[in-house]
């Protein structure tokens, strides 16, 4: 079993419509903990978690939800449309 370090100070969101807090990232993942200031955190985790794509809330672990797709906005101008 490995250990995840969780970091209250870098939350992650949702950015749905509101945007809502789920949880904090799991920043780092070690076979052994070390010392950390605080508030960082160490906790037991499943071989299957990796920094920056899971985080953590109330003792679970959950992957981290993809961003929603945002179309590129266009301009059009004299010689037709311009992707910004």
């Amino acid at each position: 079993m490995k250990k995840a370090l969780i970091s209250p100070n870098q939350p992650c969101m949702n950015y749905d419509k509101p945007p809502v807090e789920l949880g904090a990232y799991v920043v780092q993942v070690e076979a052994e903990e070390f010392p950390v200031a605080e508030p960082l955190f160490w906790t037991d985790c499943d071989d299957a978690v990796v920094a920056y794509q899971f985080y953590w809330n109330s003792g679970v672990f959950y992957p981290v939800p993809q961003p929603p797709v945002v179309a590129p906005s266009q301009v059009t101008g004299e010689n037709g449309p311009a992707v910004i």
